[in-house]
Formats: structure tokens, C-alpha cells, sequence
């Protein structure tokens, strides 16, 4: 999936918007997510959707396999908003279960089921606006962008050696289970997830060969301890996307007002 955005970031119809740009409408979008009524944030996840999708022409197969995954993380959380264990007072369980050998209950309230929407409502709007950097940037660019904002040379060194640290470990990976099933390997769900416990030990240790001969590739190509990163090079900004970007903050920030207002 990682060289599937990498692919992406690099081919989709925004490449050539200022990657300052983009960071800030982002980052300001994100700001809003956090700050904003919960129907506004909803706005604002279907808003950067179609930004991805309709502007960046980021395939809907590959956007919704990323959002999908981001949000089985929530879904994994939802136990502890939801349930609750104890005795509940009338009318506060909308759902129980009784637990066995026990008076105590399993039950889930009206609030849990809010804050579980408020929470949902929020998630949806952060990830879309993570997603437009991820989808549209190329990681070059973000590290651009942020020696612009002064952030520390030895920070976006580890950044950069990290994400490339990341298609070694998916590439070995890759390489290691292909061969593992050329030799035969077992079928089945407990077959695989023991290959893959005995693979673990394996698939560090290579990865880490890989990651040596990386860095003795930096020496050998003039390394003197600092990665020179190119210069950032600032485009305009098309009129279209400028006006839409403003217009949207804009009617988004008097939509909360309104909605504070009638409160």
C-alpha cells in the first residue's frame, strides 16, 4: 500500500498546486475539525473527500482501502465508549446483557452512543484532511515544506531515512513470503500466522542487512553528515482552487457562528 501512495502523490491532479499550499489549506482544515459543530465536521470530511477524490483523481478503490483500515483503529476503540459494567438505573441502558453468576450488567447508554458519534464525527474530518497531504504531496515536498518552518536538520534526516526504511521493510517482507510460498508453504489461517511468527526474527535481521548497505551507499556517494535536501521552489497558486479554499473556510466559520447563535 505504501508505494501505492507514494505512486499517487506523485501522479494525482494536484502535484503541481505549492506544496505550501496545500500544508496549510490542510492544516487549517484540521484546526477547523477540532473546533467546529459536529454536522460542520461532517461537512468537512465529505468537503476533503471531494478534493481527493473529484479534484486529485485519487482512485476511490485506493482512497476508501486507506480510510477503511484508519478506521478499523476506531472501531477497535468503540468497547471502551460503549460498554459499560454495573448496575443501571432505570431508563439509563439502552441496550443489556446480563452477565452470568453475576448482578452485575453489560450495558450500553444513550451518552456512550453520543460521545461515540461526537468522537466518529471528528475522526472523519481529521483523517480526509491527513489524506489530502498524504495523497496529494510527495514526501520530498513535506520535507521541503517543513525546512521552510525551521524544523531541525537532524529531524527530517531520521523522517527521510525512516520512510525509506519503510520500502525495505516492505520490499524483504514481500520477497520473504513469495519465497516462502514457491517452497510450498502451509495453507490455512493457524498455518499462516505461525509462518509469519517464525518469519518475524528473519525479516529483521534482513532488513537490517539492507538498511547497512543502504548507509554504506550514503558514504560511498560523498555523505558528510547532512542529507542536502533541494531547495523549495514557490508556484502560484491557481485562482480556482485559491477561491474555493477561501469561500469554504469562510461559509464553514459563519455556519458555526449561526450555530452558536441559535443555541
Amino acid at each position: 500500500m505504501i508505494r501505492r501512495i507514494d505512486a499517487l502523490s506523485y501522479s494525482n491532479a494536484l502535484r503541481q498546486l505549492p506544496a505550501m499550499w496545500k500544508s496549510l489549506f490542510a492544516a487549517v482544515m484540521f484546526i477547523l475539525s477540532y473546533a467546529l459543530h459536529p454536522a460542520l465536521q461532517l461537512v468537512i470530511a465529505g468537503w476533503m473527500t471531494v478534493w481527493c477524490v473529484l479534484y486529485a483523481k485519487i482512485p476511490l478503490r485506493a482512497y476508501g482501502l486507506l480510510f477503511g483500515t484508519a478506521l478499523l483503529f476506531f472501531c477497535l476503540s468503540l468497547p471502551a465508549l460503549l460498554l459499560e459494567i454495573g448496575l443501571p438505573t432505570a431508563g439509563e441502558a439502552v441496550m443489556s446483557l446480563q452477565l452470568p453468576a453475576s448482578t452485575r450488567s453489560l450495558y450500553i447508554t444513550a451518552e456512550g452512543l453520543h460521545r461515540a458519534g461526537l468522537l466518529l464525527a471528528r475522526v472523519l474530518a481529521c483523517l480526509t484532511c491527513c489524506f489530502f497531504i498524504i495523497f496529494t504531496t510527495p514526501f520530498g515536498e513535506l520535507l521541503q515544506v517543513l525546512r521552510r518552518l525551521r524544523m531541525p536538520q537532524i529531524v527530517l534526516e531520521l523522517m527521510l531515512i525512516m520512510y525509506r526504511f519503510l520500502f525495505l521493510l516492505s520490499d524483504t517482507a514481500h520477497g520473504m513470503m513469495l519465497a516462502r510460498r514457491l517452497r510450498g508453504g502451509k495453507r490455512g489461517r493457524v498455518a499462516k500466522l505461525r509462518e509469519v511468527a517464525g518469519m518475524a526474527g528473519s525479516l529483521f535481521a534482513n532488513t537490517m542487512h539492507r538498511y547497512y548497505g543502504l548507509s554504506q551507499g550514503l558514504i560511498t556517494r560523498g555523505y558528510m553528515g547532512e542529507i542536502i535536501l533541494p531547495p523549495y521552489l514557490s508556484q502560484p497558486v491557481p485562482r480556482r482552487f485559491a477561491v474555493q479554499a477561501c469561500t469554504g473556510i469562510s461559509l464553514l466559520l459563519l455556519a458555526q457562528l449561526w450555530i452558536l447563535r441559535s443555541r
